[in-house]
């Protein structure tokens, strides 16, 4: 699952690749917001990425789209 996170003053997101579920994810910004801390995340390689809740922009939450090879017919 890919995990978008736009930072304050920042000029590029953040691109996390997690193996977390969306609901988790979700979850776990939910609680950082309500806690006013931080919010941290980990990918599937074992990095985690720590961000202050006060210079978070936006999170989106979405599948891993995988590209296709080839043609496809429409």
């Amino acid at each position: 699952m890919e995990v978008k996170i736009g930072v304050q003053y920042a000029p590029r997101e953040l691109v996390i690749e997690s193996s977390q579920s969306p609901a988790e994810v979700e979850k776990s910004v939910t609680e950082a917001i309500a806690s006013e801390g931080t919010l941290s995340l980990v990918d599937e390689k074992g990095r985690r990425v720590i961000i202050p809740v006060s210079k978070l922009a936006y999170v989106e939450i979405a599948e891993a789209q995988r590209g296709t090879v080839g043609f496809t017919a429409r």
